[in-house]
């Protein structure tokens, strides 16, 4: 019987090195691409290397895929656009979308791979997204957005592991031990230090304007909106306070944020749209959570063609426009969408 064979996303790290070698363990034909998206200075000269490094050891063939075009499309331009509107972006989930389980699960068809495998921190069982065994590195919340239809191909071999192991299993193998002692890759690869350092090659960031309390009321000055996000309470200064203040809106049409007490963040009903369901329930109760590692929350979540409501059961601080609401039944990711 023939070896299925399997295309696997190479970065050059240690959880898709080690994924590669389960792999092959297990049975499979495997070939890596590694996927050349931002243009970060001297970034692509270190981690192919590392790739190719690890594609030689694993005995797999390599194969280099140039999307920075497509990266800076559907990637750094919503980042920047969303911003622009007073929005707190997720690339991660837009990535993962149109280029990790878009562009790659396209040339996985090209070299004939009946699957994708990554080497993400979750599991699926053909239907749903599960969150990973360890609960400290499940990055379920950045896949919600993947298209359903996919989910039968992918295959992630670090779902049921955890870190620890990982970093051990190449520890214990001669000639990988540099990959389990390095550095972890930042949240959102393209940021170097801070997102305000990549808007500043787009748009003017630093333009101080007004801080204004829910009436109205200056009662400070800012750098300018886009340092902010909501729920921030340093940067800018609030007249005679006595107690934190915290952004709890942003105006970017006149270049104001709003500030105030911390019980202002509450929100109790949240309005989303681009919904992604893995199955077609639109009148649900669940648990959702409004960011990447925060507690999933109860809620009563309405759907409307792509558009819903959550109506949370409890109040939670700081729901930023441009974030995902992901929902989950148990460990099982059942959809979500984005905060408006």
């Amino acid at each position: 019987m023939a070896k299925k064979k399997v295309l696997i996303g190479m970065s050059g790290g240690v959880d898709s090195t080690v994924s590669t070698l389960l792999l092959k363990e297990e049975g499979y034909e495997v070939e890596g691409v590694y996927m050349k998206l931002h243009s970060k200075p001297g970034y692509h000269e270190i981690h192919q290397v590392r790739a190719q490094k690890a594609a030689d050891f694993a005995g797999v063939k390599l194969h280099i895929l140039d999307l920075q075009e497509t990266f800076k499309e559907k990637v750094v331009t919503p980042f920047i656009n969303s911003y622009k509107i007073g929005e707190t972006p997720n690339p991660c989930a837009l990535c993962n979308r149109n280029l990790k389980f878009g562009e790659m699960l396209k040339f996985a068809d090209q070299i004939g791979a009946e699957y994708l495998a990554t080497g993400h921190y979750i599991q699926t069982d053909g239907k749903y997204l599960l969150q990973a065994e360890d609960d400290t590195k499940d990055q379920s919340y950045f896949l919600f957005y993947i298209k359903k239809e996919i989910l039968p191909r992918l295959i992630f071999p670090l779902g049921t592991r955890h870190k620890s192991d990982i970093k051990a299993y190449a520890a214990a193998i001669e000639g990988l031990e540099s990959f389990a002692s390095q550095a972890e890759s930042s949240e959102i690869c393209f940021v170097e230090t801070t997102y305000t350092d990549v808007l500043k090659d787009y748009v003017q960031v630093d333009e101080p304007g007004e801080v204004i309390d829910a009436e109205g009321n200056v009662v400070g000055e800012h750098r300018g909106y886009m340092h902010y996000t909501i729920g921030k309470r340093k940067g800018f200064t609030v007249n005679g306070a006595h107690e934190p203040h915290y952004v709890t809106k942003i105006l970017p049409e006149t270049n104001q944020i709003v500030v105030g007490l911390k019980e202002e963040l509450e929100c109790f009903d949240v309005k989303i749209r681009d919904i992604n369901m893995f199955d077609e329930r639109t009148s649900f109760d669940t648990t959702v959570k409004l960011r990447y590692r925060t507690t999933a929350v109860p809620c009563h979540v309405e759907i409307n063609g792509d558009k819903g409501t959550i109506q949370l059961k409890e109040p939670v601080l700081g729901v930023a426009k441009g974030q995902a609401a992901v929902f989950y039944d148990g460990n099982k990711l059942i959809g979500g969408g984005w905060i408006e």
